[in-house]
């Protein structure tokens, strides 16, 4: 009898063990490779849709202390950094926010450090010269309450070759008239790619090493 209690008492402790070896390898994972990450807003479409669903890489640009859950405060800076490119998907926390919440945002690295950035008419400068874009066939969106508005579509191509669709509902709007923006040294300007309808670097342009990770692939 002691024999057969002593056997279930072990086979408990070992499920248990296997069960605190999966949670613990989950959480590494989730920290230090990729994380799951559920797209909060508009303000990425017409290339990521309000609750699609994306694995985001948590080592593409090194790890800072906003990479682990909670922010605790460890350590300063980047640890094994790489520099984002222009055009990456890139989740961040706000630097006004990043010390007091977890809440992640997802937006395109559109200026580098050093960069002059500015939006006329709803035409992207960068560094003076006009980012191309060409006119895509246009659409409508519900904006809610029957409200349904048309919305210009252009393919935009950054200096470094990269492309993406971006939404417009008119260039009248101050989202798309701005000043120039130069971009501090650490910083990033971000930008969604739904321009009318994403608070972004135009309205809080310092965007220091607060990155989480890029996006690695995305899903409905």
């Amino acid at each position: 009898m002691t024999s057969k209690k002593s056997g279930a008492v072990n086979e408990t402790v070992e499920i248990a063990k296997t069960i605190a070896y999966a949670l613990l390898i989950a959480l590494a994972l989730r920290i230090f490779l990729f994380q799951p990450y559920t797209i909060p807003s508009a303000s990425m479409e017409p290339n990521l849709y309000e609750g699609d669903y994306i694995i985001v890489s948590k080592y593409s640009y090194g790890y800072s202390k906003h990479s682990i859950p909670f922010s605790p405060p460890l350590f300063s800076g980047r640890i094994l950094f790489h520099a984002p490119q222009r055009g990456d998907i890139v989740v961040f926390k706000l630097p006004r926010e990043a010390a007091t919440t977890r809440i992640d945002y997802i937006k395109r690295l559109i200026g580098l450090p050093g960069d002059r950035i500015q939006v006329k008419q709803g035409q992207l400068f960068i560094n003076g010269a006009a980012v191309p874009r060409m006119p895509e066939p246009a659409g409508t969106e519900d904006m809610g309450g029957g409200n349904i508005v048309p919305v210009q579509r252009f393919q935009e191509t950054l200096p470094n070759g990269r492309t993406y669709l971006t939404n417009s509902y008119g260039s009248d709007s101050p989202a798309e008239n701005t000043g120039v923006y130069v971009i501090p040294p650490h910083c990033y300007f971000m930008m969604g790619d739904n321009r009318d309808n994403s608070l972004d670097s135009r309205f809080d342009p310092e965007m220091p090493e607060t990155m989480t990770g890029s996006s690695t692939c995305a899903w409905d």
